[in-house]
């Protein structure tokens, strides 16, 4: 036992040992601690974002809504309607009307939930089947 690399193996060793276990406890340590300001980070990003995105969706519902009121059959008549319109004119433009209000608004799908823009996507359909149905073509070229 008087073999001197075994008593540099018998001296080191130990030392080695302690260095290795502490480095593997210290680095756990710091992943854990940089895992959680990463999470603290994330979560930050996300208020952040939810803060400025509620205005946007907000808005997209107050343009929405309005886009409803505007859809209704008798505003949409009288903000379209001309003396001396014929039934034909009139018919063309309640349809040019109505897809250009939607088209003016698509974008506000984005701030709003697919349940949301489908029923608003169905109202401008519906409406403008009930403008269809309404369209009287033997009449349609009498001044309404």
């Amino acid at each position: 036992m008087n073999d001197p690399l075994i008593l540099v193996l018998v001296a080191v060793l130990p030392s080695v040992v302690v260095f290795l276990t502490a480095h593997h406890l210290i680095k756990r340590l710091t992943d854990a601690h940089r895992s959680e300001r990463q999470g603290e980070r994330m979560a930050e990003l996300r208020k952040e974002d939810r803060r400025q995105t509620l205005p946007l969706r907000l808005q997209a519902y107050e343009r929405l809504t309005l886009f409803l009121e505007r859809m209704q059959p008798g505003a949409l008549v009288l903000r379209v309607h001309q003396s001396n319109m014929s039934a034909g004119t009139l018919h063309a433009q309640l349809v040019a009307t109505i897809r250009e209000e939607f088209e003016h608004n698509v974008t506000q799908q984005v701030y709003v939930g697919d349940a949301v823009w489908e029923k608003v996507r169905q109202v401008k359909e519906e409406m403008i089947r009930l403008v269809n149905l309404s369209f009287d073509p033997i009449a349609a070229d009498r001044p309404g």
